[in-house]
C-alpha cells in the first residue's frame, strides 16, 4: 500500500499580525519604562527628603564639632569666643569657607576645604540662629550682581581697598594677619563679611553702607571676577610693588646679562 506523507500547508502571515506584535512590544516597553521612571523619581524624592536636616540635627553637629571651643550653650570658652548674637549668617560664612572648625590656633583662621555639606551647614546655622539670633540672609536682590558697578567700585576703593587691594587681590596686615583675596568669594559671603565683620574686618551696618550700597559693592566685585585685567599680564593685581619687582628682577637682570655678554665678546 502506498504511503502518503501529509505536507504542512504554508502561507503568508498577515501584515496586521506583524503590526500587532510591534504594537504589543511598544506597549510593554513603554509600561516598563514608565514604572521604572516612577520608582526612580520616588527614590530620589525620598533621598532629598532624608537629606533635609532639622535644627535638632544642627544642634548635634554643633555639639560634636564646635562645642569644644564655643561651649555647649554657645557661651564661649578660653579657646573660642561666645556666639551670642552672631546669627546664622556668620556661621554660614565661617563654616562654608572652611575657616571653621579651626584647625589650629593662629593669628587668624585660614580658608581651607569645607568639612560639611550644604545641608549640614544650614542645619548648624539654623541651630545657632534659634539659640542666639543675629544677622540673617539678605534678599536675593542684594546678591544678584545687577547693581551700579561704577558706584560699587568707588565704594570699594574708599572703604575696602586699603586692606583688600584695589583689584580685590588681598594684602598683608600686621602681626601675621592678612586680608584675603576676593577673586573666588561668593556674593553671599561678600555680604556676610560686610555685615558680620569676621576676624579683622570692621562691620559695615546699614548706617555705614546701605543695602543698596552693599549691592553695588558686590556687583563691582562680581564684575571684576568675570572680567580679566585689560592692561595685559596683571602680576597678581598687587600694584606698583609687584611691577617694580618684575622690572628689577627681569629688567635689571637682562641688562646685567647683556653687559656680561658684551664684555666676554670684547675679551
Amino acid at each position: 500500500m502506498a504511503r502518503f506523507t501529509k505536507r504542512r500547508q504554508s502561507g503568508r502571515r498577515s501584515p496586521l499580525a506583524a503590526a500587532a506584535l510591534i504594537g504589543i512590544g511598544l506597549l510593554i516597553t513603554g509600561g516598563v519604562y514608565a514604572g521604572a521612571s516612577a520608582a526612580m523619581a520616588a527614590t530620589t524624592e525620598n533621598a532629598e527628603s532624608a537629606s533635609t536636616l532639622t535644627v535638632e540635627d544642627g544642634q548635634k553637629l554643633f555639639q560634636a564639632n564646635c562645642a569644644t571651643c564655643h561651649g555647649l550653650n554657645l557661651q564661649g570658652s578660653d579657646s573660642g569666643p561666645s556666639l551670642y548674637g552672631v546669627g546664622e549668617l556668620a556661621v554660614h560664612f565661617q563654616v562654608s569657607t572652611g575657616r571653621m572648625p579651626l584647625q589650629a590656633q593662629g593669628p587668624q583662621a585660614p580658608q581651607k576645604p569645607v568639612q560639611f555639606t550644604d545641608d549640614q551647614i544650614e542645619a548648624i546655622a539654623s541651630y545657632v540662629q534659634s539659640v542666639a539670633p543675629g544677622p540673617t540672609f539678605p534678599d536675593e536682590e542684594v546678591l544678584d550682581g545687577q547693581g551700579d558697578v561704577a558706584e560699587g567700585a568707588e565704594l570699594f576703593r574708599v572703604n575696602c581697598a586699603m586692606c583688600h587691594n584695589v583689584a580685590g587681590a588681598g594684602g598683608a596686615l600686621t602681626e601675621g594677619k592678612y586680608a584675603p583675596n576676593l577673586h573666588t568669594t561668593s556674593a553671599l559671603n561678600m555680604y556676610a563679611a560686610m555685615v558680620t565683620g569676621p576676624q579683622n574686618m570692621p562691620v559695615f551696618n546699614d548706617m555705614n553702607l546701605t543695602p543698596e550700597d552693599k549691592r553695588d559693592v558686590i556687583s563691582a566685585l562680581l564684575w571684576m571676577q568675570d572680567n580679566e585685567s585689560p592692561g595685559g599680564y596683571a602680576l597678581g593685581s598687587l600694584g606698583p610693588v609687584a611691577e617694580g619687582l618684575f622690572i628689577w628682577i627681569f629688567g635689571i637682570g637682562a641688562l646685567i646679562a647683556i653687559t656680561v655678554w658684551i664684555t666676554a665678546k670684547s675679551n
